[in-house]
C-alpha cells in the first residue's frame, strides 16, 4: 500500500487553510474538497501554492516532501502571488498558471492592481487603510478585469472608482486650500518684517526660494515630473496643482505646453483654460482673506482725523475762558 503523505490544503484566496493525511492526488482532491466546502461534483485543479506549478501527475505528487502545501482552484480560479513582503517585485519573476483557456489574461492576476482587488474582495473596510497610491493604482485599473477580480457588475466597478477618484480629489483639494494659507501667512509674516525692518533687504529670501525650487524641478520641461504626471491625469488636474504650477502652466501658453505634453492644440487649450480659471479662483481667495483681515485692523488714516477733531473741540474750549 502506498504510503500516506502529511500536506496542507488551501483555497484561492488563502482564507481557509488545513492540514491532511492522503495516499494519493486523488484523494487529495476528494478530501480538500470536502474541507473546503467546495461541492462533490465541482471540477478542481491542483497547484503548488508558492509558485503555482500544476500538479497532475501521482508519481510528482509523491515525490514532493511531506507538509507541501498545495491550492485548489475552480472554474476560472487562477493562482495568483500571495501578499508582497519584497517590495512589490518577486511578481515579476514569475509566471501565473491560468487553468482555463478562457480566463481572464494572465496580465490581471499579476498586474500591481490585483493584490489590492483581492484585499478589497475579501474585506472592503480595508478601503481605508489604503494609501493614496494603492487607490490611485484601483482608480487606473481597466474596468471590466477589476469587475472580475472583484465579482462586480461592470458599472458597480466603474462606480467604485469614481467614488475612489472624488476621495483623491478631495484630499488634494485639502492639500492645495493648506498649501494657500501656508503661503498666506508666510506673506503675512514677510510683510510684518518688512514694517519692522524697512531697510532690510528682502532679494536674498527670494533667491533662497527660488534655488530650492530649481532644485526639485526637471530641467528639461520646468515641472516637477509628479506635476507632468497630474497634468495628464484624466481627471481634473488643475485642481490637484500647487498655485505655482498653475501659474507656470498659464504663463508658458498654448504652445509651449504642447509640447511638453504632446498634446494637440485643442486638447491644450482646454486646460490651460481650466488651469487659468483654477488659479483664478484661488487668487480671489486670496484677496478675499487679505481683505479681512485689513477690514480687521484699524486705519492709521481714520485715527490721525479722530483725533485732529478732538484737539479741534478742545480748541475752543480754551479760547472761551
Amino acid at each position: 500500500m502506498t504510503d500516506r503523505k502529511p500536506c496542507k490544503v488551501c483555497n484561492f484566496t488563502r482564507q481557509k487553510s488545513y492540514g491532511l493525511v492522503v495516499p494519493s492526488l486523488d484523494e487529495l482532491k476528494i478530501k480538500g474538497c470536502e474541507f473546503l466546502g467546495f461541492a462533490p461534483s465541482d471540477r478542481v485543479s491542483v497547484v503548488l501554492e508558492d509558485d503555482g506549478t500544476i500538479v497532475e501527475d501521482q508519481a510528482y505528487f509523491l515525490c514532493l516532501p511531506s507538509n507541501t502545501k498545495f491550492m485548489l482552484l475552480q472554474g476560472k480560479e487562477s493562482w495568483s502571488p500571495g501578499r508582497r513582503i519584497d517590495g512589490g517585485t518577486a511578481w515579476m519573476a514569475r509566471e501565473s498558471v491560468l487553468l482555463e483557456p478562457d480566463a481572464v489574461d494572465s496580465s490581471s492576476a499579476v498586474a500591481p492592481w490585483w493584490d489590492l482587488a483581492q484585499q478589497l474582495k475579501q474585506d472592503m473596510a480595508s478601503i481605508i487603510l489604503m494609501s493614496e497610491g494603492d487607490l490611485q493604482t484601483l482608480v487606473d485599473a481597466p474596468g471590466l478585469e477589476l469587475a472580475a477580480a472583484l465579482g462586480f457588475q461592470e458599472k458597480k466597478a466603474q462606480d467604485l472608482q469614481e467614488t475612489l477618484q472624488r476621495v483623491l480629489d478631495r484630499r488634494e483639494e485639502e492639500r492645495q486650500s493648506k498649501e494657500l494659507l501656508q503661503l498666506y501667512l508666510k506673506a503675512v509674516e514677510k510683510e510684518d518684517r518688512q514694517q519692522e525692518e524697512p531697510s532690510e533687504p528682502s532679494e536674498g529670501g527670494a533667491g533662497d526660494m527660488d534655488m530650492l525650487d530649481g532644485m526639485e524641478v526637471d530641467s528639461a520641461s520646468g515641472f516637477m515630473p509628479r506635476t507632468l504626471m497630474v497634468l495628464k491625469g484624466k481627471t481634473n488636474p488643475e485642481t490637484r496643482l500647487s498655485t505655482e504650477d498653475l501659474q507656470m502652466v498659464v504663463t508658458k501658453g498654448v504652445e509651449a505646453m504642447e509640447q511638453v505634453l504632446g498634446w494637440d492644440r485643442t486638447r491644450t487649450s482646454v486646460l490651460l483654460e481650466t488651469c487659468e480659471a483654477e488659479l483664478n479662483r484661488r487668487l480671489q481667495q486670496v484677496q478675499a482673506v487679505q481683505s479681512i483681515r485689513s477690514n480687521t485692523q484699524p486705519d492709521s488714516s481714520q485715527q490721525s482725523s479722530e483725533k485732529s477733531a478732538e484737539e479741534g473741540e478742545e480748541t475752543p474750549a480754551q479760547g472761551g475762558n
